[in-house]
């Protein structure tokens, strides 16, 4: 599919990073708490995905109107990646090393041949 900056193009860019830091702090948020009980953790992450959910949705079916599943999936995981890292920095306070960095430099290197075409 031919790139054109279009809202199509960006908003499912803009939803799925949003999403992402929901996500994110769904499935790792409570590391910070590790005295709280699991079921605490379990019922607080579930509720943070609802959101994370309404956010990736409609990301994904306005941005299929402009990119392939396959595209859509590949965008998603580097996002991914790019909050993770923030993410663990940040609110985990947990550093990144060069083996992170180029691991995910490779990742995203692999992920740009999803988008040639």
């Amino acid at each position: 599919m031919p790139f054109s900056l279009n809202a199509a193009a960006v908003w499912p860019v803009l939803l799925l990073l949003l999403s992402n830091v929901f996500m994110t702090f769904a499935w790792y948020g409570h590391l910070k708490y590790t005295s709280s009980p699991l079921y605490m953790a379990i019922i607080a992450s579930w509720g943070i995905a609802f959101f994370e959910y309404c956010l990736a949705v409609p990301a994904n079916r306005i941005g299929h109107t402009v990119y392939s599943a396959a595209q859509l999936k590949t965008m998603q995981e580097v996002i991914t990646l790019v909050v993770f890292a923030g993410f663990s920095v940040f609110w985990l306070k947990e550093s990144l090393t060069w083996n992170h960095a180029i691991g995910f430099c490779l990742i995203a290197g692999g992920a740009a041949f999803v988008f040639k075409g």
